[in-house]
């Protein structure tokens, strides 16, 4: 049998495809573009016939019909690695549980531990070898469907077709069922117009920056106007090594900063593990031999990314205590995202020769009511610790870049209170008095 033959025997229709699922199945929809609409719609259309059907997804845009379209829970259960925005919406619901985790260690979870009776993921048209290519989900996908019983792939013609260092393609020997229809644009994920704030942040980073850097920039207004100034910057011949690929990179590349010359990982080609953006991103991204999408187990190992020299990571958090934990994940206890690669990359900057790993924040945030409150705290109440305290390296406001890397309990609290905003100043030295992490020696 040739590879169309199979690809002919293999084709279902979405409703077709999804009578595999059985009550009490575990079903995996993979990571954001990886998401298969079609497949979805359809097994949200079996609600009634089936009960407790778990799912897993991470960083999907949605709509999830299958969640929506249950709001007791009683048929399907969904579940995400880490919250989208609209996943996010989800959980403020009840109807989206967080899964903790280490981003590199995703897929040995399912290998060792986790069970998938169906996955359902979208890729690009099959090629004339027999392979549809993963596209911006290489860094999970393939890993996943290696563990599931039942493999069922959704065409989606729009999807770019990405190079890879390896396993950015599935073979049809290796798939179950396949499902083609119509698609929407792809999911267009522009970060906020950078404030004012962002700005000085950045520009307190910047210096740290140096010709050859490779650079891991988050997402958000703060990276975008970083990858900006970068941009317009003296700098030159900057690397990419990133979990998450964005427009930002695709700016640095219009520039002619972003050549990958001197890195010793995949010279002259940018690594990473995912992608979403913008349509100039996903054109970028198609058949660019520039690039090498890899799982994260390679990608965000920490050992990978400290051989790299002068490793640079650039990451968003959303408070800080006078103890150098971080939260990147929660506002008390309600989950806003999720770890992600964040511990990855502070751990392996922090070990490459000449890395550096920045933790950004804006000093204040105002609530619902226009009171204005300090991201930087006394001590967390109810906030996940996402990075603790012995591997926190670089915190930035708009008031100033610290290091807290080998510095005691009070030199800690003296330099988070020196970038936290003035007019909670007094209130956090008071604090810290109280908690026995204050000196009379210490700046006011």
């Amino acid at each position: 049998m040739n590879h169309m033959e199979e690809y002919r025997s293999k084709l279902r229709t979405p409703e077709e495809a999804v009578r595999v699922v059985k009550s009490g199945d575990w079903v995996d929809y993979t990571v954001s573009l990886g998401f298969a609409p079609l497949l979805d719609a359809a097994l949200a259309a079996r609600r009634d016939e089936l009960h407790d059907v778990k799912i897993r997804g991470n960083l999907i845009f949605g709509p999830i019909l299958a969640a929506e379209c249950d709001p007791k829970r009683e048929h399907f259960v969904y579940n995400s690695w880490h919250c989208s925005g609209y996943e996010r919406k989800l959980a403020d619901r009840g109807l989206c549980n967080y899964i903790p985790m280490v981003f590199h260690n995703v897929v040995p979870y399912y290998r060792h531990f986790l069970k998938v009776n169906v996955a359902m993921l979208s890729v690009t048209p099959m090629d004339k070898h027999g392979y549809f290519n993963l596209s911006c989900v290489t860094g999970t996908t393939k890993g996943i469907a290696e563990q599931a019983d039942i493999v069922i792939v959704e065409v989606n013609e729009r999807l770019p077709r990405v190079y890879g260092g390896f396993d950015e393609c599935i073979h049809i020997s290796e798939v179950d069922y396949i499902v083609e229809g119509e698609h929407g644009p792809l999911p267009q994920v522009r970060a906020g117009a950078p404030s004012e704030t962002d700005r000085k942040i950045a520009e307190h980073i910047l210096p740290y920056i140096q010709d050859g850097a490779t650079l891991q920039l988050g997402i958000g207004g703060m990276p975008t106007v970083l990858g900006q100034m970068l941009a317009q910057s003296d700098l030159k011949d900057l690397g990419m090594h990133t979990e998450l690929c964005t427009d930002a990179y695709v700016d640095l590349y219009d520039a002619g900063k972003l050549t990958n010359r001197y890195k010793k990982l995949f010279p002259g080609k940018g690594v990473a593990g995912f992608a979403f953006g913008t349509d100039k991103l996903y054109e970028w991204l198609d058949e660019n031999p520039g690039l090498a999408f890899c799982p994260l187990e390679y990608v965000n190992d920490p050992s990978v990314i400290g051989s790299i020299d002068n490793m640079v990571s650039i990451n968003g958090c959303i408070g800080v205590d006078l103890y150098g934990q971080v939260s990147s994940e929660s506002s008390g206890f309600r989950q806003i995202s999720g770890t992600g690669g964040q511990l990855d990359f502070l751990n392996g900057a922090s070990t490459s020769k000449g890395g550096k790993a920045f933790l950004c924040l804006p000093s204040t945030f105002t609530d619902k009511q226009g009171e204005m409150h300090s991201n930087i705290k006394s001590v967390f109440n109810g906030e996940i610790v996402t990075s603790p305290r012995s591997q926190v390296y670089f915190i930035v406001t708009e008031y100033g870049c610290v290091n807290l890397e080998g510095r005691s309990t009070w030199e800690r609290a003296e330099l988070l209170i020196s970038i936290a905003h003035p007019a909670f100043r007094d209130d956090l030295i008071r604090a810290a008095e109280k908690q026995g992490i204050w000196i009379r020696s210490n700046k006011r």
